[in-house]
């Protein structure tokens, strides 16, 4: 076996990088085509890259890395989706990938990194100097048979997001994420890094997402981001005025409804151990746990 070989990762290796994933982490969702966009044209301002490490011309690791721009914690990195496949673990690519990844930051002035580890991961993780810090719960819904379509309260419409204006969107994402647990405040994000990720990506898919319209404003909403017959349950909340309503909780359902009716048959999604709101929704809806992963920081000097 050759040995491996760690360069910066290109658009034609997004096939071979969704298909680690799957191994992987299955159930996260993000498909071939928006794999193949973010590598290609990456996120604006973050100075994103990634690199993916190779062995007789398989893709055989992974990690992406970059500036945190949607917080307004300062000099605040991320080193995303590290992992290696499990026939090729023990061979130091690990440790390589994120010596690539923590040196692209460097350069940038990140002096605090985030990544995240699955349980098993927290000993290499802390070898690191990487600190543990909060848990991330990660859960399935079989859509077989589909949720029904949830009947709209009063002064309440669904709107999928094929009739809305981004901008209101983006507007309702940004109260909502105000008070978003986890280790930094989701405060900073623009409107141009909001229209890349969300709205732009080519995962998303605008007929299942689900808005709830109150008096002309989004009060709710649910993203579905969809490869092939899993969706993944990007982000669904409630903006604060309009809580303690059930909105989240019935958006979601309508998105879900409406994903299913379009072909999905499984969901995912993923809560802050903190997030009880989300949580008990979920568990509400039916979802049951399927992975756990760790947010783990350390300083970057």
């Amino acid at each position: 076996m050759a040995d491996p070989r760690i360069r910066t990762a290109r658009p034609d290796d997004a096939a071979d990088v969704v298909a680690l994933r799957a191994v992987v982490f299955p159930y996260l969702v993000r498909g071939v085509a928006s794999t193949r966009q973010m590598i290609a044209a990456p996120p604006p301002g973050e100075e994103w890259t990634a690199f993916v490490a190779e062995v007789d011309d398989r893709v055989v690791g992974w990690v992406s890395a970059y500036r945190n721009v949607r917080t307004s914690e300062p000099h605040f990195g991320e080193v995303s989706l590290l992992h290696t496949h499990p026939g090729h673990r023990g061979r130091g690519i690990g440790t390589a990938l994120l010596e690539a990844a923590l040196g692209h930051l460097r350069p940038l002035g990140v002096r605090r990194v985030r990544t995240w580890a699955l349980e098993e991961a927290l000993p290499f993780a802390r070898r690191h100097g990487f600190t543990p810090s909060r848990e991330m719960r990660y859960s399935a819904l079989d859509l077989s048979p589909a949720p029904s379509m949830p009947v709209a309260p009063a002064g309440v419409r669904w709107r999928p997001l094929t009739d809305l204006d981004p901008e209101r969107l983006y507007r309702a994402e940004v109260a909502a994420a105000s008070d978003e647990p986890g280790d930094v405040p989701s405060d900073t994000i623009t409107y141009e890094v909001w229209r890349y990720d969300v709205w732009e990506n080519l995962g998303l898919d605008k007929n299942a997402s689900t808005a709830a319209e109150v008096d002309g404003e989004v009060a709710a909403f649910s993203l579905v981001k969809r490869d092939g017959d899993r969706m993944w349950s990007d982000y669904t909340a409630t903006v604060p005025r309009y809580r303690g309503r059930g909105l989240a909780r019935l958006t979601k359902q309508a998105a879900l409804h409406r994903a299913a009716a379009g072909g999905v048959r499984t969901a995912y999604t993923s809560n802050d151990e903190a997030n009880a709101p989300m949580l008990a929704v979920n568990a509400r809806l039916g979802y049951r746990p399927v992975a756990t992963q760790w947010s783990c920081l350390r300083d970057l000097t």
